[in-house]
């Protein structure tokens, strides 16, 4: 169709059954709209392939974009993922309703405002990073296992229940190790219980026992996923970094180009303080402290879990610790934050430098012990550590 030829952007509001297309010439004016039906996937392909081809698409990060993307892509278009965030934002501040039209509308007038140079590189501001399938697909099989981990937990919260109804006491320590078990198989076969006690703890049992299977299993993926990957091998020798967490970094990060600094690293992880404190100056800590909004909560807790267990392993972060703690006495949980801080730190100069863990940190440039090192002949080997290498063991 004619209409096509003149066509250069398209915004998609997509939902679970349809999406919204509006169509845009290179004035920005709205040409057409379209409605796509999503049942059928080879007619929602033979509507799009009738686009020129190399289109930009502009659709929110919302659930399901993932094959949709995949779907423009194999067409030869070039989809582009929104903030919902900013979106929402950008509209609220313009006094516009909410509505199919209006929103396609929108996410296709983004495709005209000009990019703005952030961390070294042309970005558009409403712009969120397009993971491509294969991180897609370690992050699909993270939260799978998130979700056996999760249902497990609970499953074990009610069998700690059954026997609280029941008034059943023990000393075992763990009621799920192996004595534990025993304990509880035989009293899923006790006669002095109630009948529907005894089956609920029986059925609760292979409930369990099925979820272990199948977080094993899971786990066995994650292992052997990380000893493919050359950035997973390096993770692990980070203190506290185990397979799961290395697994859980590699696949919430993705490609570490996409942060310049540590701190960017920092932000996505919610590892990075910031404070709402405009107005006159105050004496003290600054007030509306807080650690973003914007982020991944899976790698927060990453970093998290590995500094509780780096702190007991690593002589410089179990320093940093006691530094923060007063040696351990106050204020522990912002003490394991800081050490977190510092681990994401490192891991952004681990992978973008593809060095392994060095407990001894190396000099800082411009420091006294970099000038002595330079002057004693090792300047060619500090000048390939760089200033992005300070973050390692730093």
């Amino acid at each position: 169709m004619k209409m096509y030829e003149k066509l250069t952007q398209v915004g998609l509001d997509v939902h679970r059954n349809f999406s919204t297309a509006s169509l845009r010439d290179a004035a920005g004016k709205v040409i057409a709209r379209e409605r796509l039906e999503h049942m059928d996937r080879q007619k929602l392909n033979e509507r799009i392939s009738q686009w020129p081809r190399h289109t930009p698409v502009i659709l929110e990060a919302t659930f399901g974009w993932g094959w949709l993307c995949d779907e423009l892509q194999a067409l030869n278009m070039q989809p582009h993922l929104a903030s919902s965030r900013k979106v929402a934002a950008w509209r609220d501040g313009r006094g516009m309703a909410k509505s199919n039209k209006i929103d396609a509308d929108l996410l296709g007038e983004l495709w005209n405002e000009k990019p703005i140079l952030k961390g070294g590189l042309m970005k558009h501001w409403w712009e969120v990073w397009l993971a491509p399938q294969e991180v897609r697909d370690q992050r699909e099989l993270l939260r799978y296992r998130m979700a056996l981990v999760r249902a497990q937990t609970q499953t074990k919260n009610r069998i700690h229940a059954i026997l609280h109804r029941h008034g059943i006491l023990t000393e075992l320590s763990d009621l799920f190790g192996v004595a534990g078990r025993r304990l509880l198989s035989l009293l899923s076969q006790d006669k002095n219980l109630r009948a529907s006690t005894r089956q609920t703890l029986k059925g609760e049992l292979i409930l369990l026992d099925t979820l272990r299977r199948l977080i094993a299993r899971a786990t066995r993926q994650f292992r052997a996923t990380i000893r493919r990957s050359e950035i997973g091998q390096r993770l692990i020798t980070l203190p506290g970094v185990s397979t799961v967490l290395a697994y859980t970094l590699v696949a919430e990060i993705g490609r570490i180009e996409r942060f310049a600094s540590s701190r960017c690293l920092l932000q996505y992880s919610l590892l990075a303080p910031q404070a709402n404190d405009s107005g006159e100056e105050r004496d003290g800590k600054p007030i509306g402290r807080h650690i973003g909004h914007a982020g991944r909560t899976t790698l927060q807790w990453a970093f998290i879990q590995a500094a509780h267990s780096a702190v007991r392993r690593d002589a410089f972060l179990r320093e940093l610790f006691n530094r923060r703690t007063n040696g351990g006495k106050q204020d522990r949980g912002r003490g394991y934050i800081t050490v977190a801080n510092r681990m994401c730190r490192i891991v952004h100069g681990m992978w973008k430098n593809q060095q392994d863990y060095q407990e001894v940190p190396p000099p800082r440039p411009g420091s006294k012990k970099y000038q002595e090192l330079l002057s004693s002949g090792n300047g060619p080997a500090l000048a390939r550590i760089g200033h992005e290498s300070q973050a390692i063991g730093t």
